[in-house]
């Protein structure tokens, strides 16, 4: 046993408080070091998010004009075809063909930029679902 109590109480206090500060700076270290992993973790979520909907949003706008191109042409040919229309019935016929062409062109487009939108949305989204799980 020590001779003299008083110099141990002394010399107690600054070591707890040493502990304590010491277990304080790992816990505070710690919890640091999870936040960065989460934070780099989102960031890179959000990027991955980002970059796919970037790229969704090119194919999309792709795809529309690529439409839009050919629908012109189209007009252009109707155009054409109309300058040589010799007869009422003739002009009644060429319209005709072109609206049923038309609407046929339409639908197939309208169903392709719909499925091509809804591909971009899920492909957009997958980054956030699975990051959000873990």
């Amino acid at each position: 046993m020590d001779a003299n109590p008083r110099i141990k109480s002394k010399i107690d206090p600054p070591e707890q408080f040493r502990d304590m500060a010491e277990k304080g700076a790992a816990q505070t270290k710690e919890a640091l070091e999870k936040m960065t992993a989460v934070t780099s973790e989102a960031a890179d979520i959000m990027k991955s998010f980002c970059s796919t909907a970037v790229k969704g949003t090119q194919d999309y706008n792709n795809k529309f004009f690529e439409f839009a191109r050919a629908n012109t042409n189209v007009a252009f040919d109707f155009a054409q075809r109309m300058a040589g229309v010799k007869s009422p019935s003739e002009f009644v016929e060429l319209s005709t063909e072109l609206a049923q062409k038309h609407f046929t062109t339409l639908t197939e487009q309208t169903k392709e930029l719909a499925a091509l939108a809804q591909q971009v949305t899920l492909a957009t989204a997958e980054p956030l679902r699975t990051g959000f799980t873990k």
